[in-house]
């Protein structure tokens, strides 16, 4: 059904006087980063954490399996929130719920407050979705493509980021410095945001489906819990498959309510749009090579020199093999705008999707020392910079003003899932090859060939998202 939309009082320009644009975006990026750098922090810190809580290495996982669930159901639900009641208004409060997760953290002495802190933490990939809908108020339309692009990228640069703080952390300081630095960073962005981010104008009529958004959160767990598990209980396992099959069924039901719906979570016509389902689609194969980076290549560098592939290297140094990833995507994503208004966004994720390509080809045919790691790295940095920029303005120039929020979200989403599945196909191939020294150097091989594969198909759906036709606004010099 379709939904009204409130007057704005400017199509163009949503920031009241005094309130600086450029203020604005650094706030968004700034928002951006904090949480890539909040993904990878706590993985090094395990087993410290098992230790120190006296739990196993298997229930401590549960700290990184509860924020991805938490980060996929919740994004949706704080996207759609955010297009129905102000997408600022939304922002400040998840900024809230992600502070009190950290404090929680923080403090906590058991391993059930510190999973209960990390579901609150997961609510913050609700921002993406509700800064991108921020960007499309904030910005004239020629500064939109240069705005998003900028914010797209900031997750891969501060996963870099984050992947090198943790190491740092890990062998200096107590794990709870993790969660006290991430409170006093999301803070100053509490505090940026209250001053520098202009309210929301652009809101839409209607309610929120709770019965749906009930049926989506039960099944993305379901399908998320099999992926994330698969390599302790086995991809054959009746645990993992009843974990799938029931996901999947609750989303087939989601389906069903969704379309029943007045006022729908997810709008299912909004989502068969040729360009939105491609994007989709290319959004998980990409975050799925993105991301299996992260999975990959710390324990490849921190492998003994006697298995004759690794190089000893320390949490903090086989962290810093990630640090030119970081640095080129932060380059390339300050020109992401302007490469799409020369080139287009198709043509941006095509090119993004074969680069991320040719560095996991890299990868695979020389890793006999830091040398071509680095080089594979920053060269996978340049690809997931075109790419991710590219995909959130394919999917905000896709869809109408009022659901860029749902949109946005739900390409998260499938970025999220991608992710998933990346690292737990990484994860299994190296288990898989493991032997009493840790992984063999074929299991790594295998999990490098994956990911080009993956990336390889991700360039060809890539292809196949309907070109863009901009409009006389797009096509305005972007300064």
């Amino acid at each position: 059904m379709t939904e009204s939309v409130a007057e704005r009082t400017d199509p163009l320009v949503a920031n009241p006087p005094g309130r600086s644009p450029s203020l604005t975006l650094g706030v968004l990026a700034l928002i951006g980063t904090m949480w890539g750098i909040m993904q990878p922090l706590v993985a090094p810190a395990l087993p410290d954490i098992a230790a120190q809580v006296g739990a196993s290495s298997s229930s401590a996982a549960w700290l990184l399996t509860a924020f991805l669930l938490s980060a996929a159901i919740a994004t949706p639900i704080i996207g759609r929130l955010g297009d129905l009641y102000g997408r600022t208004q939304l922002l400040l409060a998840t900024l809230a719920l992600v502070i009190a997760g950290s404090v929680l953290d923080a403090s906590a002495g058991s391993l059930g407050l510190l999973v209960a802190g990390r579901v609150l933490q997961g609510f913050g990939a609700g921002v993406f979705p509700l800064v991108f809908g921020i960007a499309r108020d904030t910005f004239r339309a020629e500064r939109i493509p240069h705005a998003i692009g900028l914010i797209s990228v900031t997750l891969g640069i501060g996963s870099g980021i984050g992947v090198v703080l943790s190491g740092v952390i890990v062998d200096n300081l107590d794990y709870h410095w993790i969660f006290w630095l991430q409170t006093l960073v999301l803070a100053l962005c509490l505090l940026a945001t209250q001053a520098l981010v202009p309210p929301s104008r652009n809101r839409t009529t209607g309610t929120v489906n709770w019965v749906g958004a009930a049926l989506m959160g039960g099944g993305l767990a379901g399908v998320l819990l099999a992926v994330s598990k698969a390599s302790t209980w086995g991809w054959g396992s009746l645990a993992t498959l009843g974990c799938a099959l029931g996901g999947l069924v609750l989303l087939a039901l989601w389906t069903v309510s969704e379309r029943r719906t007045r006022h729908p979570l997810v709008d299912m016509s909004t989502l068969r749009i040729p360009a939105v389902w491609t994007t989709n689609l290319t959004a998980v194969l990409l975050g799925a090579g993105m991301f299996s980076a992260f999975v990959l290549i710390p324990p490849f560098a921190q492998a003994p020199t006697s298995t004759g592939f690794g190089f000893g290297a320390s949490v903090t140094t086989s962290g810093l093999l990630l640090l030119p990833m970081a640095l080129t995507m932060f380059a390339v994503g300050s020109f992401a705008g302007h490469i799409q208004h020369r080139i287009g966004a198709k043509a941006s994720l095509v090119a993004g999707s074969a680069v991320s390509m040719s560095a996991y080809a890299l990868l695979l045919v020389a890793h006999d020392s830091k040398l071509p790691i680095y080089v594979a790295t920053g060269v996978l940095g340049i690809g997931v910079a075109l790419g991710f920029s590219a995909m959130a303005n394919i999917i905000v120039h896709s869809v109408p003003g009022h659901q860029t929020g749902m949109a946005t979200g739900f390409n998260t989403v499938a970025r999220t899932v991608g992710s998933a599945v990346g690292s737990a196909l990484a994860a299994t191939l190296l288990a898989n090859s493991a032997s009493s020294s840790g992984p063999a150097v074929s299991g790594f091989n295998n999990a490098f060939l994956v990911a080009v594969i993956a990336l390889a198909l991700s360039t060809l759906t890539a292809i196949a998202i309907p070109t863009h036709k901009k409009t006389a606004a797009e096509t305005t010099s972007v300064s």
